[in-house]
């Protein structure tokens, strides 16, 4: 409520002194409502619990607030960007005092939000939220600095300019979380795991012969999931080399795990670790 009621504040002093650098904060914090708003929704909507219809529970709706976080931060900056254009085409006069006192409140106001995202978790959800809040920040930052430009020299070119630079800045960031967006909805491996090295940590758990059909893939921004056939030199074991694994791929964060045993049937010479990864059957 607080961003949402000083994006108006923006807007009107934007008008009022003819700065796009103030009406770009204050599309950027019209958005940042948005998108905290939407961030806070699902953050709700992923602790209920699974359902029949939903057996992995609602985790994933944080990860569809993020792209969605996203491409309206794109959005945002390609209209920002067309109308930073036009502004060097044909320059505007520009109140560079309104400029400064209203950037300098909403660079307070901005340093605040984005201090309270940071203090929580880091999920997908929240990050694309932070996004938009880092962009308004930003925008603050471009706001004074071109408020304070034009109060001393009457350059008024460096409003949009700033702006523009701003925008390729957030747009830079919008791509890199799109892209972990798009790898989680996509049922990638997280970035921060290796399947090659996952497959050798479970290829070298006692009792384990080889290992193949490993898939690793992101529920939720907090949930991993592994699922893997494991063939074990004797059923008998398969107790322990269960609990061996789950411990192991506990400690790398990976708690929701299924794997499958499967006897060996036949004798199998002895097979390093990277050759045991993928392997379809054994040798």
């Amino acid at each position: 409520m607080l961003t949402l009621g000083f994006a108006g504040v923006e807007a009107a002093a934007g008008f009022w002194s003819g700065s796009l650098a103030l009406l770009g904060d204050a599309g950027h914090m019209v958005t940042d409502s948005a998108s905290l708003g939407l961030a806070a929704f699902a953050a709700w909507l992923s602790q209920r619990p699974p359902t029949q219809r939903h057996t992995y529970g609602y985790g994933r709706v944080e990860t569809l607030a993020a792209l969605f976080n996203v491409l309206f931060m794109v959005v945002v900056v390609v209209g920002i960007s067309v109308a930073a254009v036009g502004r060097i085409l044909e320059p505007a006069a520009v109140n560079g005092e309104a400029v400064t006192l209203v950037a300098a409140l909403g660079l307070l106001l901005n340093i605040a939000v984005a201090w309270l995202l940071m203090g929580g978790e880091q999920t997908l959800n929240t990050r694309g939220a932070l996004l938009h809040v880092l962009g308004d920040l930003l925008g603050s930052v471009a706001a004074l600095v071109s408020g304070a430009v034009v109060m001393w020299t009457g350059w008024t070119t460096v409003d949009p300019l700033l702006s523009m630079l701003i925008c390729a800045l957030m747009l830079a960031s919008s791509l890199r979380l799109l892209r972990e967006v798009l790898q989680a909805l996509m049922e990638g491996v997280p970035r921060s795991l290796s399947t090659e090295q996952i497959g050798r940590v479970l290829a070298g758990v006692a009792g384990v012969a080889s290992v193949h059909d490993l898939h690793i893939w992101t529920l939720s921004s907090k949930r991993v999931a592994l699922s893997a056939h494991l063939i074990v030199e004797s059923l008998e074991q398969w107790p322990g080399v269960l609990a061996a694994s789950r411990h192991t791929l506990a400690d790398l964060g990976i708690t929701h795990v299924t794997l499958q045993p499967e006897p060996l049937t036949q004798p199998v010479r002895w097979l390093s670790p990277a050759d045991r990864i993928g392997q379809q059957s054994p040798r």
